[in-house]
């Protein structure tokens, strides 16, 4: 049996198995799933790029690709469901004319059905959503639930759309910097994402050495608050919070000071929300020698759905990003996978840019990421999964065999900080 770095370096399947992604791929008692892409071989690279900058810019970052896919879920517990995201609140539908995934993670998700099926909903809202998908066509539905700002996409049809496009635009729009960076040390980050993207690409600038602040609505702070804990301390423990009111003048004016000190930012905003908030991000790199401006968004920030609101169940089904069951149907690969890959392509672009002098924006899409890994079709798969146990399988390719392992969870290195916890003593410096 090999180690997850071992196995990968050998084969695609192997190493899928060994990071503890497999065992969120598919069917519940029936044989987990390998996508049809080569997403882990492709998640080493990216891990070894992110190795050789850091350590030339500042801390060297070993990242466990096992972990990035697959802590979350073992911290909240996660386990396979097919169709159904791991974390419950994803569904892929069978349309009229294919799939899409429509995803009700938070309230006002769900108090839109009745808006999106055309009529008021008595009982199970996903049992109404299906009876309109199977009337409909994917990107009608889907459609639908986009204009009432709810997360959703079809498969196939939208994501041919996305490939061939970079997973991210580096823009160089204002001066950079006089002198190279030197120590990653120097550099403060203004975090201003939630939930998971944004912070997974903080936490590595942060690991790597960088000074990480966190800012936060005092009325709208991260969601990810209110989760397993031990999921937010992951990401988050060691970086300074500072919330704000951004209702008032005095607020927006403490946020915009804060970006304005700050070497990198870190947004994962619809593009009218900072504009709303006196924010213009392109003034602000132009303004400030060596800037760097990360934009993490659902579709990019140019594209004709820019606007749209995007999670990381939904995105990856927009690029395509699947397994496929014995039927030839899709289920979701993972969980919410483009998530952790868009945090880790985010982490990379922002390194680059900033070995590159800084004075950038940055536009990532978790869609694009998603189909860029999909890449182009592989060849004919060769390896066999069978059962060895209950609920418990082995991936054999060719002479190696490797079990198929459940989700690890990180070792977590101390607590996240309160919300506001260093907001007096950040604010006090600017």
């Amino acid at each position: 049996m090999l180690d997850s770095s071992e196995a990968a370096t050998a084969s695609d399947a192997i190493g899928w198995a060994a990071s503890g992604a497999m065992a969120l791929t598919g069917w519940p008692g029936t044989a987990p799933l390998v996508p049809q892409a080569p997403v882990y071989s492709r998640l080493l690279a990216l891990a070894d790029e992110v190795a050789a900058l850091t350590a030339r810019l500042g801390r060297r970052v070993d990242i466990d690709p096992g972990l990035l896919l697959s802590g979350r879920a073992a911290l909240l517990g996660l386990q396979r469901s097919g169709r159904t995201s791991p974390n419950g609140s994803c569904r892929l539908l069978e349309a009229s004319d294919g799939w899409l995934a429509i995803n009700l993670a938070r309230p006002s998700d769900l108090d839109a059905v009745d808006a999106i099926v055309g009529e008021p909903v008595v009982g199970d809202p996903w049992l109404a959503l299906a009876s309109a998908a199977s009337r409909l066509q994917a990107g009608e539905l889907a459609a639908r639930a986009q204009l009432l700002g709810v997360p959703a996409a079809p498969l196939a049809s939208r994501s041919v759309a996305w490939h061939g496009r970079d997973p991210w635009r580096l823009l160089h729009i204002g001066e950079r910097r006089a002198r190279p960076v030197d120590r990653l040390e120097e550099l403060v980050v203004v975090d201003l994402s939630s939930m998971w993207a944004g912070p997974v690409c903080a936490q590595l600038l942060g690991r790597a050495g960088a000074r990480v602040i966190k800012v936060e609505s005092v009325k709208r702070p991260d969601g990810a608050r209110d989760g397993v804990g031990a999921f937010f301390d992951w990401l988050h423990a060691g970086h300074q919070s500072v919330a704000l009111d951004f209702d008032t003048e005095a607020g927006r004016g403490d946020l915009l000071r804060l970006i304005t000190r700050a070497d990198i930012v870190i947004e994962s905003s619809r593009p009218r929300a900072l504009r709303q908030l006196g924010i213009d991000a392109e003034r602000v790199v132009r303004d400030g020698p060596g800037r760097t401006w990360v934009s993490i968004t659902g579709y990019g920030q140019d594209h004709e759905d820019g606007g749209r609101v995007a999670f990381g169940d939904d995105a990856a089904v927009a690029g395509g990003l699947v397994a496929y069951d014995a039927e030839g149907a899709p289920v979701f690969c993972g969980d919410a996978i483009a998530d952790p890959l868009t945090g880790l392509h985010a982490a990379l672009a922002a390194l680059t840019a900033i070995d590159a002098g800084g004075g950038a924006i940055i536009d990532v899409a978790m869609s694009a990421v998603a189909a860029g890994v999909v890449g182009e079709p592989s060849a004919e798969d060769t390896f066999v999964v069978e059962r060895t146990g209950p609920d418990r399988w082995e991936v054999r390719d060719g002479h190696l065999r490797q079990e198929v392992l459940a989700p690890r969870a990180p070792v977590v290195q101390g607590r996240a900080p309160s919300l506001g916890e260093h907001t007096a003593q950040v604010l006090a410096e600017l």
